[in-house]
């Protein structure tokens, strides 16, 4: 007798499961504030400019956590602004538009 037997013969004597009800997702609300997300050289790199953002500091690196790893780079984030390194604007911009924010881009 090897594992999947033994295995098989335990399925049987287990208890019924019960119905787990379905959580229902949130509905994603639209922000308020207007997003600006522009290019900008920075020492004579490219950078991802993110202004406008209205909220606590918290909810600052928050946002910023998110963009920077959906992103796959670094930044910072201050004085209600971030800053991704790297020509990010439509990435960002799908990004935010998903989370609910609205977005200006800034060609």
């Amino acid at each position: 007798m090897d594992w999947r037997d033994k295995l098989n013969s335990l399925k049987s004597e287990l208890p019924e499961g019960e119905d787990i009800p379905e959580v229902q997702q949130p509905q994603k609300v639209q922000k308020k504030e207007m997003l600006r997300v522009e290019l900008d050289k920075r020492n004579g790199k490219p950078a991802t400019i993110i202004s406008g953002f209205e909220g606590t500091d918290d909810e600052l690196k928050d946002l910023a956590k998110t963009l920077k790893v959906k992103c796959s780079s670094g930044g910072s984030s201050r004085d209600g602004e971030i800053l991704i390194q790297g020509d990010f604007r439509k990435k960002v911009a799908d990004i935010l538009l998903e989370l609910g924010y609205k977005v200006k881009r800034i060609m």
